[in-house]
């Protein structure tokens, strides 16, 4: 049994969640098996795979799902619903339908695990999801909970990585191999710039034409969603007249407020891909915050499966170029002044 290789595509989720799925299926005896980056073919595999008006992560996922099938025997697929103690908050429903997406568009799939993710209601709701993943492996007792006391320690040590600065992929590495990660010395900055959006596209350096390494390149230091400390992330709910809807939503609204009053930062750039209704209202709640409250400087990235990394980066210089001309300014002012 020891050799059943369980498949995790790398997208949406993975770059949230697959320390702790990592280590739980890893303690159980499985091998697991997560697709390769992201490249060109497997976003024409996405495309090729998925229905057209399908936005971009959707497409990238059906081709990760794609490469990965003849490799696995499993696909582990869950049906994200929530993940927190809000019945208002849940994720997007086309993660909620994409074991029924994938089952419709790609052919020769292995057997997927699709067991439904809502931790909303009930007494350990975490460990409840475990037991019933691991029945479907036909795993049972003191093995399982042996799992998911692992799995809760790589996932809390993956977070302690995020708020520290260390970029996701080499966080996931350092879990899932047991060694140690280090920040390394960063390039000379002199720009602190909010990147801020859902993680799959945030992450992905092919889908963001190799955004950050870009910024350090210019002397930019980024700050993301992720390195925000959780508890300060939840106290900017008191800016919102409500929660929005959606999971991902709610938190890169919450982190714009946070970035806007208790971290300053001279610009925020929102990186979102085309097509996304959710992201569009977060779009604009972002622009108007950062108009109103922090008077920032505000720019949209917004990608799709014709992005160029031209165009992207020739719109980044712009703005930094802005950024520092604004800086300069308001250090030319205070001098005057003094």
């Amino acid at each position: 049994m020891g050799n059943i290789k369980i498949g995790f595509p790398r997208a949406l989720f993975y770059y949230a969640y697959y320390p702790f799925w990592y280590a739980f299926f890893s303690e159980l005896g499985f091998e697991v098996v997560a697709s390769s980056p992201t490249t060109k073919y497997s976003l024409d595999l996405g495309v090729q795979e998925t229905v057209n008006d399908a936005c971009l992560p959707i497409k990238l996922y059906h081709g990760h799902v794609a490469e990965l099938k003849d490799k696995v025997d499993i696909i582990f697929m869950p049906r994200m619903v929530r993940v927190r103690k809000m019945e208002t908050e849940v994720f997007c429903p086309k993660f909620l339908g994409l074991p029924d997406m994938i089952r419709n568009s790609i052919e020769g799939l292995p057997r997927i695990i699709d067991e439904r993710v809502d931790l909303s209601k009930g007494l350990f709701p975490v460990w409840k999801l475990c037991q019933s993943v691991a029945k479907q492996l036909d795993k049972s007792g003191v093995i399982v909970w042996r799992s998911y006391k692992k799995a809760r320690r790589c996932q809390n040590e993956f977070h302690r990585y995020l708020v520290r600065g260390i970029p996701v992929e080499e966080a996931i590495n350092a879990v899932v191999t047991g060694q140690s990660c280090q920040k390394k010395e960063e390039y000379e900055t002199d720009i602190d710039l909010a990147i801020l959006g859902y993680p799959y596209l945030i992450y992905d350096s092919f889908v963001n034409v190799g955004l950050f390494d870009k910024l350090g390149e210019m002397g930019i230091k980024p700050w993301t969603v992720e390195m925000v400390p959780p508890e300060r992330l939840e106290k900017q709910g008191k800016y919102l007249s409500k929660s929005l809807f959606w999971h991902f939503s709610n938190r890169t609204i919450r982190s714009t407020l946070y970035y806007l009053h208790e971290k300053k930062v001279d610009g925020i750039i929102h990186v979102t891909a085309f097509g996304c209704g959710p992201d569009a209202m977060v779009d604009k709640l972002m622009e108007l915050e950062t108009k109103n409250t922090g008077k920032l400087p505000f720019m949209t990235l917004s990608l799709d499966e014709l992005t160029g990394e031209a165009g992207i980066l020739t719109r980044i210089e712009a703005f930094v170029d802005m950024l520092r001309l604004r800086r300069k300014k308001n250090e030319n002012s205070i001098s005057h002044h003094g």
